[in-house]
């Protein structure tokens, strides 16, 4: 399946991580409550990416894992958050995000990457993983109900659950106000900076160079962000950018 994302990103992505990405089980001693997740390559090259699935049992979501697959590996985390550690003109204290992962920026991203699939018909001949794919879109419009009713509305833990929320989910919530809503305000973002970029440049938007320009921003506050994609709409559109 990675290879097959490789492949289709091709023609949305200019920037590629030279870092290779692998699929590995979460180990057992943690897998019970493990969720998916992704670790970064090493910088000297001696380890991939890596999508850390856990596979517990005994039901196995299986419809969920190409979704999955797409936030977690390519075109989400990895191309982002590999992409960044690769690019020597950060500075370091940037490439290794030792502040943080900035959820709205990194998560929004992975989010993104999610739709760009579904916008671009991977899911085509696919019906199972099209419905793991309206499953993840229902599990997270749920759990930005729970996480704003835990801290805004004061919500026990039960009646998070009783919601519909797994236990290990609610705790996970509990203890990371605002989480949850995090995801979606990054997504809702790139999707708001990518139609302004499209309504301002016309036939002269680029998705590709669009790509480029937030993944080479690394992850920074999403204000940050919009103020990079402002420069880069003005650049194109100014008089020295237009061919004579």
């Amino acid at each position: 399946m990675l290879d097959d994302s490789v492949r289709r990103a091709q023609a949305l992505f200019d920037l590629q991580p030279q870092a290779p990405c692998v699929v590995q089980r979460e180990p057992a001693f943690t897998e019970k409550t493990a969720a998916a997740h992704y670790s970064t390559p090493a910088p000297d090259g001696s380890r991939p990416g890596t999508f850390w699935a856990p596979l517990p049992g005994p039901v196995f979501k299986i419809l969920n894992m190409r979704t999955l697959t797409y936030h977690e590996a390519i075109p989400g985390h990895h191309y982002q958050l590999a992409l960044i550690q690769e690019m020597q003109d950060l500075p370091r204290f940037r490439r290794d995000r030792i502040f943080g992962a900035n959820s709205a920026n990194a998560e929004g991203w992975a989010l993104y990457a999610e739709q760009l699939a579904t916008e671009h018909g991977w899911y085509e001949g696919d019906i199972p993983g099209l419905l793991g794919q309206l499953d993840a879109e229902l599990f997270r419009a749920q759990r930005l109900v729970a996480d704003t009713g835990l801290h805004a509305m004061r919500w026990t833990r039960q009646q998070a659950i009783d919601y519909g929320i797994p236990p290990h989910e609610v705790d996970r919530y509990t203890v990371i106000p605002g989480q949850a809503c995090s995801y979606k305000i990054g997504q809702l973002k790139f999707l708001e900076l990518r139609a302004k970029a499209r309504a301002a440049l016309g036939d002269r938007f680029d998705l590709k160079q669009f790509h480029n320009t937030v993944l080479r921003a690394g992850v920074v506050p999403l204000s940050v962000l919009e103020t990079i994609v402002d420069d880069w709409i003005a650049t194109t559109l100014a008089p020295a950018a237009r061919p004579a």
